[in-house]
């Protein structure tokens, strides 16, 4: 499985449309926190909007439905290509029994090649004719992947994997490749299996018709083995065609010749056929998926670019709120950072701050009450990630989910957090089911709190 930590460029633009689509479909995502890291990447729109994609997926689930879904078309596929094993060794044994009867060379053609060049004409002409469309062995393939997948993250996958293929015409190439190569997998079984019975059993051959002359079977038969004839394969003559006609000849020598000629024809109109067709389509997968853009003219990516290339920040509420709101969730940067820090979050203007003598090291942040000082603190922390941070709140106060969902974007910026329920300010009582409040939220956030100054945490990172 990919490692879930470094996704390709073809599965970050995967996700970039994913989450354009569940946008599209359930309203704009709360993505304050993704935005400001995304800006911090310095790159082109495109970058940024792969990076906030990417970022919302994985809060969200997303990106680990991504990689149960790959899980899942793996198998599919794995299911399809032993079932077309299973089909050609099938096509082999119908087509030529068990030898107690002579064969009938064009009815064991028939069983051989027929639905196969069938289906081969079908999707020549479907190239030609029509746009791109999954197709039976694609939507077969798709519908196994969903049902194999078994998350219900994955609704919006397969659809924005369609529709990005699409823009790039890769559709007809990417399920032209699962096909073609599906069908060169049950040619290669059709053929083992053929001269594998043609080399343990004795068969004999002949052809029968009631309305047709034979001279039209002659030229029949010289016709189709002309080409394989041209690669060494043995190719009946007039004489020995127009005796198989009455009954199954019982020389080696004719047996071989039969046996040859149907060899040959099986590899050249079978086999080669979609081995070639696999590998253009493999050819133009490839390059095609290399030339794989963001389509930036589209609405959902044009309404990120004020948000990710901000000709200037701007305060206030720029998006309606989501249908459904993500949970907050706490975590840790996984960059080495640097310093300790100390800050206070939405205190009583009566606290004096800091309310201790602070350790050399440490630095003081202030007490973030603002919109605006909140926005500073993160950017500058994103930029400047801290191996120590400590967090002072009030726990007579609510907390509300803004608050707490700022101090796990806080607790993302730093190495390692802990939570500092300060003592009530003077001549305040606490209020000790407020305070249980605080417990439950920190814990479902995971993280570290107290009620006393973790100060020595804070300077040198043990207690």
């Amino acid at each position: 499985m990919t490692d879930a930590s470094s996704p390709t460029a073809f599965q970050r633009l995967w996700l970039s449309e994913t989450i354009r689509l569940r946008e599209e479909h359930a309203g704009p995502l709360e993505d304050a926190e993704a935005n400001r890291l995304a800006r911090a990447e310095h790159g082109d729109l495109a970058t940024r909007i792969q990076q906030r994609a990417l970022l919302l997926a994985r809060r969200d689930g997303q990106w680990q439905a991504l990689l149960h879904w790959l899980q899942g078309a793996r198998l599919a596929g794995l299911l399809l290509a032993l079932l077309a094993l299973f089909s050609g060794a099938g096509l082999a044994f119908a087509a030529l029994g068990d030898g107690r009867q002579p064969v009938n060379v064009f009815w064991a053609l028939g069983s051989l090649l027929g639905l196969d060049l069938l289906m081969l004409f079908g999707w020549l002409i479907g190239l030609l004719l029509t746009r791109d469309h999954p197709g039976a062995l694609g939507r077969l393939w798709l519908w196994l992947s969903d049902k194999l997948a078994r998350d219900a993250s994955t609704a919006h996958l397969a659809p924005a994997l369609l529709l990005m293929l699409q823009r790039q015409r890769l559709t007809r190439w990417g399920l032209g490749l699962l096909s073609n190569g599906l069908w060169t997998l049950a040619m290669l079984a059709a053929l083992g299996t053929a001269l594998l019975l043609l080399a343990t059993r004795r068969y004999g051959f002949v052809w029968e018709t009631t309305i047709l002359g034979g001279d039209s079977f002659i030229a029949m038969t010289q016709a189709i083995g002309a080409l394989p004839a041209l690669l060494g394969f043995s190719l009946p003559d007039v004489a020995l065609i127009r005796a198989s006609g009455d009954a199954a000849i019982a020389s080696e020598v004719a047996r071989q010749s039969w046996a040859g000629w149907l060899v040959g024809v099986l590899l050249v109109y079978g086999l080669l056929p979609r081995l070639l067709l696999t590998l253009l389509c493999l050819w133009r997968w490839l390059s095609g998926k290399a030339a794989l853009r963001l389509a930036l003219d589209l609405p959902g990516y044009d309404l990120l670019r004020q948000r990710l290339q901000p000709d200037s920040e701007r305060l206030g509420v720029c998006d309606l709120a989501p249908a459904t709101l993500h949970q907050p969730q706490a975590g840790a940067n996984p960059q080495a950072g640097c310093g300790a820090l100390l800050l206070g979050l939405e205190l009583d203007e009566r606290r004096s701050w800091p309310p201790l003598q602070l350790p050399s090291g440490v630095a003081d942040a202030g007490v973030v009450d603002s919109r605006e000082q909140r926005r500073q603190l993160l950017e500058q922390l994103t930029r400047f990630p801290p191996e120590r941070l400590v967090i002072a709140c009030d726990p007579q106060r609510s907390p509300d989910r803004g608050s707490l969902a700022l101090l796990g974007e806080l607790a993302r910026c730093a190495a390692a957090t802990r939570i500092w329920l300060l003592s009530p300010a003077p001549g305040a009582s606490l209020d000790s089911a407020r305070l249980a409040d605080w417990h439950q939220a920190l814990d479902r956030l995971g993280l570290q709190h107290g009620d006393s100054a973790p100060l020595n945490w804070l300077e040198s990172g043990h207690d």
